[in-house]
C-alpha cells in the first residue's frame, strides 16, 4: 500500500471514529442514560500543588486542557506549511488564502443578519466561521483517485488559514478578564520557550515544563488556555542541531501527535460535546439555530466559491492543475462542514444553556447536509478514471491537516 493510500485510510477512518463519537453522545442525550451522559459532564476533577489548584468539571479540563493539543497539532502544522510547504510561497497561499477570507466573512454576516449585533444571540457570530477538516478531508477522501491532487492541496491549505482565523478570533473576541500576574508568568514561560528555540534545544523534556507552565498561566489568566498550544508549537524548532529538517523537533512533534489527536483527541471532543436533546432545549433562540445553520450552509459555500471566483478572475491566483470550477465548487460547501471548532467556539460565545443548545442543533445539522450535499455534488462531477498526478505538487503525502 501506498503512503497516499495509507494516508486516505486514515483520514476515513479518523472521520468515522469521529462521527461515531458523535452518534455515541446523540444516543446517550436522547436515552434513559442521559443524566449518566450529564454526571459524567460534571465530574469533578481536582488537581492541587501546593497553593496551587485547578479544579473543574471534566468536561472544562476536556475543552481547556485535552484541546490545547488540538491546537498544537494545527499550530505545527501551519508552522510547517509556512517553512516551505502548502503555505511556503505567494502562489500557493493566494487562492485558499482568499477563499478561506469570503470563507468566514460570509456566515458571520450571514449569521448577524438573521440575529442582529445586540443581545446574547449576537455572541455566536463567529460560531459559523469554521471548518472542521478531520471531517471535510473524511469525506474527499471516499472519491480515492478521483480527487485531483490540487484540490485535496487547496481544501488542506484552506483549513490552514481556517484555523488560523479561529485562533485570531479566540484571541480577540472570546476572552475574559485578564489578569496581571498570570500574563506576567504566561510571559517569562514565553521567553524561556524562546530562548530554547534559538539556542535550538532539541529535547522534549524542557518544552514540555515549560509549556505546562504556560497552560497553567494562561488558563489562571484569563485568555482561553489552548491558545498555549499555538505558541508552544512556534517555538518548537524546525531544524537539528545540525541544521537538517528530517528528524528535526518540528516533525517529530507533528508525526507523534497526528495520530493521537485525530483519532483521539477530536473523538473524545466530540463525544462530550455532540450529546444534545435533539429538538429540545433551545427554546427561546430560534434565531441563533438558523444562524448558524444558515451560516454554514449557505455562507460557507458562497464566501469560499465567491472569493476564490474572484481572485482567479482578477489574475490574484490561478485555477489549480487539473481543478474544474465544479470541482472547487464541491470542495466550498464541505467547508460548511463545522463541527469541532464550531462546537469549541459556540462553548466559548454562551452562557446560557439554551443559546448553546440551539448553536450546537445548528452545527450538527449544518454540517451533515454540507457533507452529503458536497459529496453528491463531488461524486456527479468528479471524473470516473483516476486523477493525473500533478506535476507541481508539493504536498508531503504524508500528512493530515
Amino acid at each position: 500500500m501506498t503512503t497516499a493510500a495509507q494516508q486516505g485510510v486514515e483520514e476515513r477512518t479518523a472521520g468515522l471514529v469521529t462521527v461515531g463519537a458523535l452518534l455515541a453522545a446523540l444516543i446517550l442525550a436522547n436515552s434513559p442514560l442521559r443524566e449518566f451522559y450529564q454526571l459524567l459532564h460534571h465530574t469533578p476533577v481536582s488537581v492541587q500543588v501546593g497553593a496551587l489548584g485547578i479544579d473543574k468539571p471534566l468536561i472544562l479540563w476536556i475543552n481547556d486542557g485535552l484541546m490545547v493539543f488540538f491546537f498544537l497539532l494545527m499550530g505545527v502544522e501551519l508552522k510547517r506549511e509556512m517553512l516551505g510547504g502548502l503555505l511556503g510561497s505567494i502562489q500557493q497561499v493566494a487562492l485558499p488564502g482568499i477563499a478561506a477570507v469570503g470563507g468566514m466573512l460570509l456566515p458571520a454576516l450571514i449569521y448577524l443578519l438573521v440575529n442582529g449585533t445586540e443581545g446574547i444571540a449576537a455572541h455566536g457570530w463567529a460560531v459559523p466561521t469554521a471548518t472542521d477538516i478531520v471531517l471535510a478531508l473524511a469525506v474527499l477522501s471516499l472519491f480515492g483517485k478521483r480527487v485531483p491532487p490540487a484540490l485535496r492541496v487547496f481544501l488542506m491549505a484552506l483549513a490552514v488559514f481556517d484555523d488560523l482565523g479561529a485562533i485570531v478570533i479566540i484571541a480577540l473576541f472570546y476572552t475574559e478578564r485578564l489578569a496581571g500576574e498570570a500574563l506576567l508568568i504566561a510571559g517569562i514561560a514565553l521567553a524561556g520557550l524562546t530562548v530554547l528555540n534559538r539556542f535550538r534545544v532539541t529535547r522534549a523534556m524542557p518544552y514540555v515544563l515549560l509549556g505546562l507552565v504556560l497552560w497553567v498561566a494562561v488558563l489562571k489568566s484569563g485568555v482561553h488556555a489552548t491558545l498555549a498550544g499555538v505558541v508552544i508549537a512556534l517555538a518548537i524548532p524546525a531544524k537539528t542541531r545540525d541544521g537538517h529538517q528530517e528528524g528535526s523537533p518540528l516533525n517529530r512533534t507533528y508525526h507523534d501527535l497526528r495520530r493521537w489527536v485525530t483519532f483521539g483527541v477530536v473523538p473524545v471532543f466530540a463525544f462530550f460535546n455532540a450529546g444534545i436533546a435533539v429538538g429540545a432545549g433551545g427554546e427561546g433562540f430560534g434565531n441563533v439555530f438558523l444562524g448558524v445553520a444558515f451560516g454554514l450552509l449557505l455562507g460557507k459555500q458562497l464566501g469560499v466559491f465567491s472569493f476564490a471566483w474572484l481572485a482567479i478572475r482578477l489574475r490574484l491566483a490561478p485555477l489549480p492543475a487539473g481543478v474544474r470550477w465544479r470541482h472547487l465548487y464541491g470542495v466550498a460547501v464541505l467547508a460548511g462542514i463545522g463541527f469541532t471548532m464550531s462546537l469549541f467556539i459556540a462553548g466559548l460565545a454562551f452562557d446560557t444553556p439554551a443559546a448553546l443548545t440551539a448553536a450546537r442543533q445548528g452545527v450538527l445539522l449544518a454540517s451533515a447536509v454540507a457533507a452529503l450535499v458536497g459529496a453528491a455534488v463531488l461524486a456527479a462531477t468528479l471524473p470516473r478514471q483516476s486523477a493525473p498526478p500533478a506535476e507541481d505538487s508539493t504536498i508531503d503525502p504524508g500528512r493530515l491537516s
